[in-house]
Order: C-alpha cells, then structure tokens, then sequence
C-alpha cells in the first residue's frame, strides 16, 4: 500500500510540476508534508537542500530521498518512477504535437499563459524556504528576537554576492556553508537541522 501511495504522489508531483524543479517544491511540500506527513517541514527543507546539492533534477532527488525514508530502497526505486513517469509521457506528446503544431497561434498562446504560473511557483517555493531561514519555526513573527540573525545575515552575504560580482552559485553555496558553520558554532547556537 505503501508502494502505492508513494508512486500516485509523485505521480502527481511529476505530472503538475511544469516548469522544473523550484515550481515542483510546492508540490513537493503538500504531498510529503502537508497530506501524507511523511516528513516534518524541517525535514522537508533538509530534502531540499540535500537535492539541490547532489546532481540531478530536485524533484528526481526528491522523491529519492522521500522514498528511501519512507520505504527503504524499493520505495526510492518507485517514488522515482512515479516522478519520471509522467514527465516522460508528456515530453514525448508534446514534442510530436509542437513539432507538428508549431506554427498555430493557440499553441504559442498556450506557452505565453504557462509563464506566469511558473513565475508565481518559484516565488512560492524562494518564499517558502526564506521563511525557514530566518524564522526556524516556520512562522512568521514579528519579534525580532525569533529572527535567525545568522540565517538572515548569510542570506543578504550570498544575495550580494550573487547580485554584484556575479559569482558563481556554487562557491557561494560552498562558502555560505563554511560561514554558516562556523558562525553558529562560535555563537553556541545548537542548530535543529
């Protein structure tokens, strides 16, 4: 049973996640977190971070990692398949009907309507995990004291550096890591993580 519902939820998660990994996250976080409490929201941003860190799509990542929690190898084995399935399926229609299609209007009316809803998926998802950086409780307060100042203070450190110099994500991802460690451990602060 577990099988199952492992397979029909990233089924789902692969069959509405238009627009890649960022706008599958949402998705990723009802199906895991908020129906099937699979995971807590701590652990779900753990996922996140893990899958976004190792190569490979974050949503494949995803149901990998959510799998193998939930049911071991055979589950990560059909999470998986239940993520790639779909995508496969309408990749391959998709391309027969563009390449056939192309030309029409409704189809490039289609693809300009997309756009916006993947914009607003992302944002969603940038959203969500900036909530959980600087409010570890996920909750927003408005008490400066429940404000992770070491979060907030890395976040602005990387959002800077990307904006001005450019540099590349992967360093700063690394050097925010390295700070991040450091100063929490420095300030004593014991991370729930």
């Amino acid at each position: 049973m577990i099988y199952l519902k492992l397979f029909w939820s990233f089924f789902q998660i692969g069959l509405f996640s238009v627009g890649g990994g960022y706008a599958a996250m949402p998705l990723i976080q009802h199906q895991v977190v908020e129906l099937n409490n699979w995971l807590t929201m701590q652990e779900f941003v753990d996922i996140i971070t893990i899958s976004q860190m190792t190569p490979g799509p974050i949503a494949i990542n995803s149901a990998t990692f959510v799998g193998i929690q939930i049911a071991g190898l055979s589950g990560a084995i059909v999470a998986t398949l239940g993520c790639v399935f779909p995508s496969c399926v309408i990749v391959l229609t998709l391309a027969w009907v563009y390449f056939r299609y192309r030309n029409l209007s409704v189809v490039q009316g289609v693809l300009g309507g997309l756009r916006p809803a993947v914009v607003a998926m992302i944002a969603s998802a940038g959203l969500s995990i900036l909530i959980l950086c600087l409010w570890d409780s996920g909750n927003i307060s408005l008490s400066l004291s429940s404000i992770d100042w070491i979060g907030a203070l890395l976040f602005v450190c990387a959002l800077f550096a990307l904006r001005k110099w450019k540099l590349n994500p992967i360093y700063v991802m690394l050097g925010a890591g390295v700070l991040g460690l450091i100063l929490y451990l420095l300030s004593g602060v014991r991370y729930a993580g």
